[in-house]
């Protein structure tokens, strides 16, 4: 895989980079509530622009059905990136329409272009190859060379990810090779003992990396949503939690797994639980209660685990060497549910900084984890990494090859 800085060692004064970036930022509005995504894209960018580079950055944002939708346009995302660069974002109102032509056309050597919405071109997504294809050429007609940058997408088999690499010159882009990086010591030649975090909601989201950690992991810590399956697959009462009876089965059998290749599944003891899910707009009380993990009042739903599983959860990730953490222990949005995430988050820096060693080195796999972490006031710099790709994070220690990354080798 060709790094930037070999692509820039052989010149880009005025050539034309497309950088596909990832910037698909949270927002209120027209109001960016988390910028994490944009700041991690910069380096790269001002590589390229301090090298005389003509940068022109793509990028999806949301879910816009293949079509111009205003709510999803990536106008205050050149706005920030600009303020974050220090010099104006160029912003053209489409994708490979006139507006790009004419703004990529009118950059200067060291100038930033940032394209409107991909997913405004319903060929940017689109599962048949010729119409992607179709797509990735309009947009390779914008450039005259091609790094890579968007982990967070590079799970994804679309034009502008997977296509748009095999027709112009690339390379990969440094927060994809940091992020490679850090998932390869996950992977191989990890350092033991090895402990992985799991939350969220669904249980069925994650089956995948827990079918492929068993044999890698020494601990696997389960909370969020996704621990009451577990509960429910050893026979407890879990009241009106979230609760997939479909996985039952399947959970029951990674416990067995477990048990003979002798890595320990961590479940709360006992579960924050309320009458009814919170409201997360005004943040009103929401009167919650502490019960047995495994005896959930019929009446009650488990949205965070307790204090004694916080103290059992942060027990288990303090010899830890190494810490993969993805997946929010409860509805860390309101805070009446937010402890245990808390907890976790703590527990991880707790590792990192622990006097056994040199620490553990700590990842947070992107996604709410990552949105945790900034929401509940935590120093990013304090955790080894923070992915921004919680998705391909995910599929990465799945063992699955990635079409971004298959993409950019040579």
């Amino acid at each position: 895989m060709k790094t930037i800085d070999e692509l820039v060692a052989d010149g880009v004064r005025g050539k034309r980079v497309f950088v596909r970036a990832d910037l698909n930022v949270p927002l209120d509005g027209d109001t960016i509530t988390d910028d994490g995504r944009i700041r991690a894209a910069v380096p790269t960018i001002e590589k390229l622009a301090e090298n005389g580079a003509r940068v022109v950055v793509a990028s999806h944002l949301g879910r816009p059905k293949g079509a111009p939708d205003p709510q999803f346009s990536l106008a205050p995302v050149a706005r920030r990136l600009g303020e974050l660069l220090g010099k104006q974002v160029a912003f053209a109102t489409d994708t490979v329409g006139d507006s790009a032509k004419a703004t990529v056309g009118e950059s200067a050597d060291g100038g930033v272009t940032l394209l409107e919405n991909l997913r405004f071109n319903a060929g940017e997504t689109s599962k048949d190859d010729a119409e992607r294809g179709a797509f990735a050429d309009e947009l390779a007609a914008l450039a005259d060379a091609y790094v890579g940058d968007g982990f967070g997408a590079v799970h994804r088999k679309h034009a502008s990810v997977y296509d748009l690499p095999a027709r112009l010159p690339h390379a990969a882009g440094y927060l994809i090779a940091t992020e490679v990086g850090v998932l390869r010591k996950l992977t191989e030649d990890v350092e033991r003992p090895y402990a992985v975090v799991l939350g969220g909601a669904k249980v069925s989201d994650k089956l995948g990396v827990i079918d492929h950690l068993l044999g890698k992991a020494d601990r696997l810590v389960i909370g969020g949503g996704m621990a009451y399956t577990f509960l429910a697959a050893q026979g407890y009462e879990v009241g009106k939690s979230l609760l997939q009876k479909d996985q039952i089965p399947a959970v029951k059998g990674y416990l067995e797994r477990a048990e003979q290749l002798g890595v320990e599944f961590v479940l709360p003891v006992d579960v924050v639980a309320a009458a009814e899910f919170p409201d997360l707009k005004t943040k009103a009380p929401a009167d919650p209660t502490v019960v047995a993990a495994d005896a959930i009042p019929a009446d009650l739903e488990g949205l965070d685990i307790g204090p004694e599983s916080r103290k059992l959860y942060a027990a288990k990730l303090a010899d830890a060497a190494t810490v993969f953490w993805n997946g929010p222990m409860g509805v860390f949005e309101h805070p009446d549910f937010a402890d245990g995430t808390k907890a976790v988050a703590q527990g991880l820096l707790d590792a990192a900084s622990s006097a056994e060693g040199n620490g553990a080195l700590t990842v947070v796999g992107g996604g709410d984890s990552a949105a945790a972490v900034r929401q509940l006031g935590f120093d990013e710099n304090a955790f080894g990494h923070i992915s921004t790709g919680g998705g391909a994070s995910l599929e990465y220690l799945e063992g699955k090859t990635l079409p971004g990354l298959a993409a950019l080798e040579d």
